[in-house]
């Protein structure tokens, strides 16, 4: 696994905070791809899902997350959409290809690689879906993990 420390640049996000199932995640894609068209942001088409909490860990009723999408422009909160300003921040991150139901290693690679090398982790995991499901096999899947760390030692 190639780990790299990256800075995220500041940035807004549109997204819907879901508890429960992982179900959910296409239909909130689709919703939030269509809000972003219909007000006329500019994104870069990448979806985003921000983990709050593990299907390892809690009952798949108790799953925390949110999905969305970065964008520019402005936009205020509208019905079950939000928005937020991401500050710019540190991540270490990893590339995973393939299913979405696969990326496990990868989170727990990372984690164990800020721990070995000294980061703190400062935040949930994300994921930012670099190409879309209905567009390429699902081994061919793209997804880039990030870890928001702080520097320790």
């Amino acid at each position: 696994m190639d780990v790299k420390e990256k800075r995220i640049k500041e940035t807004y996000v549109a997204y819907i905070p879901h508890h429960g199932s992982y179900d959910k995640i296409p239909e909130y894609i689709e919703e939030i791809k269509q809000w972003i068209n219909e007000k006329g942001l500019k994104t870069n088409g990448q979806a985003y899902g921000t983990y709050l909490n593990s299907p390892e860990d809690v009952a798949e009723e108790d799953l925390q997350y949110e999905i969305g999408f970065f964008f520019e422009g402005n936009a205020m909160p509208e019905g079950k959409i939000g928005i937020k300003e991401m500050p710019e921040h540190t991540v270490l991150t990893a590339l995973h290809q393939g299913p979405y139901t696969q990326v496990g290693p990868i989170i727990h690679g990372l984690a164990k690689y800020a721990v070995e090398n000294g980061y703190d982790v400062v935040g949930p995991i994300t994921e930012v879906y670099l190409n879309d499901p209905a567009q390429v096999p699902e081994g061919e899947l793209l997804t880039e993990v990030q870890l928001p760390v702080i520097k320790i030692k």
